[in-house]
C-alpha cells in the first residue's frame, strides 16, 4: 500500500525566521536551460546557465525556490519559443516574473551562455570555430526594470615593458657593431621586437534605460580589437606568423586594453544616452610571473565621454549593481 503525500499544515516559507533579519538575496544558481536567442535575421539555440534571486523580508523564513524555476520556464516557453529575443531581454522578462512570484521588492537575474562563432583565419582563410561568452543581466522592482548585455572573449597581449628592454638591448648591440643611429632606427622599425606574451580574457557590458538595441557581435569585435591580437583555435603557419607579428607590433598593458575597449565602445555607440552604463574589464594570464593581472573601468557613458574629451574624471565610478537598481 502506497502512502499518500501530505502537505504541511502551514507554508513554512511564510513563517517567521529564527532571527528577524532581512536578506539581500536568496535564490537559485546554475539552473541549466536551453534557450533560443535572436541572432542576425534568425535565431539560434544556446545552452545557458541562469541565476536568479530576490530580496527577502525579515518576516519571512525563505523564498519559494520552486517559483524561480517556474518563472524561468514560463519566460522561456511563453517568450523565447514564441519569438527570438536578445539575451538581456530574456533576463529582464525573468526578473519581472520573479518579483511578482516572490512578492519581492527587487530581483536579480543573470544568464550566461557559450556562444560559438565560425571565424575565418587571417591568412590561410580556413574556418575555425571560436567560443565566446554571452551574458544577459537584469534587475527588477514591481515598478521598473533595467538590463545589460555582456560578452567575453579571449585574445593575447604582448608586454610593452619587456619589449622596451629588449629594444634597448638590440639598439646597443647594433650600435656596438657599427650601425649608425639612422640605420638602427630603420632596423628596429622593420623587425618585430621580442617580448613575453599573455593570453587574456576581456569582458564588456553595455546597458541603457529603455529598449536600446546593442549588438553582441559588435561588442565581441571591440573586445578583441582592444588587445594586441585576436587568437584562433585553429591556425596554419602563415596565420601563426600573422598573429604573432601583429601582437608584437601592438604591445599593450592590461590597462591599455581596458582603456581601448572603453574608447572603442563609446565611439561605436553615439546613440546611447549619457545615463547608459559601461563596464570593461580584462585579466591577463602571465607567462613569466606566478600571478595574473587585472584592470577595469565602469561608469555612466556621459561621464566617460566627458573624460575622453579632456574633461575632469568623475569623482566615483558607478558600479554594475548600483546602475542595475531601478529607480
Amino acid at each position: 500500500m502506497r502512502s499518500r503525500p501530505t502537505l504541511p499544515a502551514e507554508d513554512l516559507q511564510e513563517t517567521a525566521p529564527p532571527a528577524a533579519l532581512s536578506l539581500t538575496a536568496a535564490g537559485v544558481v546554475r539552473s541549466a536551460k536551453a534557450i533560443r536567442i535572436g541572432h542576425g535575421n534568425g535565431e539560434r539555440l544556446f545552452q545557458a546557465e541562469i541565476a536568479c534571486s530576490a530580496d527577502l523580508a525579515s518576516s519571512r523564513k525563505g523564498v519559494h525556490m520552486s517559483r524561480f524555476e517556474e518563472g524561468i520556464n514560463e519566460a522561456i516557453d511563453d517568450v523565447v519559443l514564441g519569438e527570438a529575443l536578445v539575451i538581456e531581454a530574456l533576463a529582464e522578462r525573468i526578473a519581472m516574473r520573479v518579483v511578482e512570484a516572490q512578492g519581492a521588492t527587487r530581483s536579480r537575474v543573470e544568464i550566461r551562455a557559450s556562444y560559438p562563432v565560425v571565424r575565418v583565419t587571417p591568412v590561410s582563410g580556413i574556418e575555425s570555430q571560436e567560443t565566446y561568452g554571452l551574458i544577459g543581466a537584469a534587475a527588477a522592482t514591481p515598478a521598473a526594470s533595467r538590463r545589460v548585455v555582456g560578452v567575453s572573449a579571449q585574445g593575447m597581449n604582448a608586454c610593452p615593458c619587456a619589449q622596451g628592454l629588449l629594444r634597448a638591448q638590440a639598439e646597443a648591440a647594433l650600435g656596438g657593431d657599427g650601425f649608425s643611429a639612422e640605420e638602427i632606427e630603420r632596423i628596429v622599425g622593420l623587425v618585430p621586437i621580442a617580448t613575453h606574451n599573455q593570453r587574456a580574457r576581456g569582458t564588456l557590458y553595455l546597458g541603457a534605460p529603455g529598449a536600446f538595441a546593442i549588438d553582441a557581435d559588435d561588442l565581441i569585435r571591440i573586445v578583441e580589437e582592444s588587445m594586441s591580437s585576436e587568437i584562433y583555435e585553429l591556425l596554419k603557419r602563415t596565420d601563426e606568423q600573422y598573429v604573432v607579428d601583429r601582437a608584437h607590433r601592438r604591445p599593450r598593458f592590461v590597462e591599455d586594453s581596458v582603456r581601448e575597449m572603453v574608447r572603442l565602445a563609446v565611439a561605436a555607440h553615439p546613440d546611447l544616452p549619457d545615463d547608459a552604463f559601461l563596464w570593461a574589464q580584462q585579466e591577463n594570464f602571465e607567462t613569466i610571473h606566478t600571478h595574473d593581472v587585472h584592470a577595469e573601468r565602469s561608469g555612466l557613458l556621459g561621464e566617460i565621454r566627458a573624460e575622453l574629451a579632456g574633461g575632469r574624471p568623475a569623482v566615483r565610478h558607478v558600479r554594475l549593481e548600483e546602475w542595475l537598481t531601478p529607480a
